[in-house]
């Protein structure tokens, strides 16, 4: 299997995955041993059409059976019309609909004596962090976004099977869970925040609700993909009392008010600065964390600028930037006076160095604290992990200095020595 895009694509695979080893399926690790292989694809921007064509057309040399699903799959005569050999095409989040494909093309014997699957499933992850998926869809219809398209409005899972799937992945040794959704913190918002039952407590289909539980089973929770929603203040004071990760992915996509107005996002910067202000005198240890588009439709100089004052009173601890990229289907495609590619290349430069001056000297800030860090590996510089700052595959990294064998997935303290744009050093206290 290849699992391509997003965390939540990576769940999708996890549930494909899990039910094929309790069907008795085996996975393998390359093409020459598989007898068929999937491919979730990713199809939101251009680039990641172009690596979903490719990863199928590779596939289809060097196996020649191969079912697409994923986000690409939603755009199935697309797919079909480029490669017409394919066993069969997709959308996102079909497990049932690939398992059909995978039982007409390669029907398999089950014995359940010796093809168990572990209650928490199988992870792509580390055997040490796990993403806990708590909805499908979305309710906006951001300009620049065809995820509503592509996956349909929020459905969110109940929380008593939220949080049974949370506790198998705790109990299986999972230390961190990443909470993602296309819009975390309305989750709930289509079930009327339906009340249901885990371990005898009644629990409402609700964010803070959520994490809140979340918070009992005594591992890292990471909130990641929070639209800031008056309730999202509710959750800081979690943080404080740590039973989340003072930890918040918040996409603000700008800063311009007449851009973000275009996007369809809420454009209050004021008031947005007056939050951050307030959530970090709640929790002086908070980390923001955020994504931003340059070169949007009709981006001046001025909506620039504005976008760099923000980063500026901001402060955001870690920051993404995206040149805007016209997504097929997009109603933003059709928004006057596009941004010249050189214009946003150069936009996205100026920002990028922005911001890493901003996270040099907040980095800078760390050196002598002691802080816990998550084991991740070893390299030929030695050991790194995570501290509660860092997500992975996103974020930054510690490297830690140490004479000592360490052990993947384990919890060490250390003591900041040192700094650069984006990582942190260390000594092992």
């Amino acid at each position: 299997m290849v699992s391509l895009g997003c965390p939540k694509a990576t769940v999708d695979s996890e549930q494909i995955l899990t039910q094929l080893r309790a069907e008795g399926y085996k996975i393998v690790a390359d093409y020459d041993q598989a007898d068929m292989v999937i491919i979730n694809t990713c199809g939101f921007i251009d680039s990641a059409v172009e690596e979903s064509m490719q990863t199928i057309d590779e596939a289809l040399h060097e196996n020649g059976k191969v079912i697409v699903t994923g986000c690409l799959g939603a755009k199935s005569e697309q797919v079909a019309q480029a490669f017409p050999e394919l066993l069969a095409i997709t959308g996102p989040h079909a497990t049932q609909e690939v398992m059909s494909a995978v039982h007409e093309h390669l029907p398999a014997e089950h014995d359940p004596f010796l093809d168990l699957v572990p209650a928490q499933g199988i992870k792509l992850t580390p055997k040490h962090y796990a993403y806990l998926k708590i909805s499908e869809g979305c309710n906006h219809r951001c300009t620049f976004c065809i995820i509503p398209a592509l996956r349909g409005d929020l459905v969110s899972r109940p929380i008593d099977e939220v949080m049974q799937e949370a506790e198998n992945l705790v109990q299986a040794g999972v230390r961190e869970l990443l909470v993602i959704s296309q819009d975390t913190s309305a989750y709930g918002i289509d079930t009327k925040y339906a009340t249901r039952f885990w371990q005898g407590q009644p629990l409402q289909t609700r964010f803070v609700a959520l994490a809140r539980a979340l918070g009992q089973l005594g591992v890292w929770i990471r909130l990641h993909y929070v639209y800031p929603y008056p309730h999202v203040d509710d959750v800081i004071p979690l943080m404080a009392q740590g039973l989340v990760l003072p930890y918040l992915d918040i996409p603000f996509q700008h800063a311009s008010p007449r851009i973000l107005k275009a996007m369809k996002r809420p454009g209050n910067q004021e008031k947005v600065l007056e939050r951050i202000q307030s959530w970090r005198k709640i929790c002086p240890d908070l980390v923001i964390r955020s994504t931003f588009i340059v070169g949007f439709p009709g981006e001046t100089e001025e909506d620039f600028q504005q976008l760099l004052d923000f980063l500026t009173a901001a402060q955001l601890d870690r920051v993404g930037c995206f040149m805007y990229s016209a997504v097929e289907g997009a109603v933003a495609n059709d928004l006057p006076n596009p941004v010249d590619e050189a214009i946003k290349q150069e936009r996205f430069d100026r920002f990028m160095r922005h911001q890493q001056a901003i996270s040099t000297a907040k980095l800078q800030c760390r050196i002598g604290q002691t802080m816990t860090v998550l084991v991740e590996g070893r390299d030929e510089h030695g050991w790194y992990g995570r501290s509660y700052a860092d997500a992975p595959d996103i974020d930054g990294l510690v490297y830690i200095k140490t004479d000592q064998d360490m052990i993947v997935g384990n919890f060490v303290e250390v003591i900041i020595t040192d700094s650069d744009e984006y990582d942190l050093y260390a000594d092992q206290r």
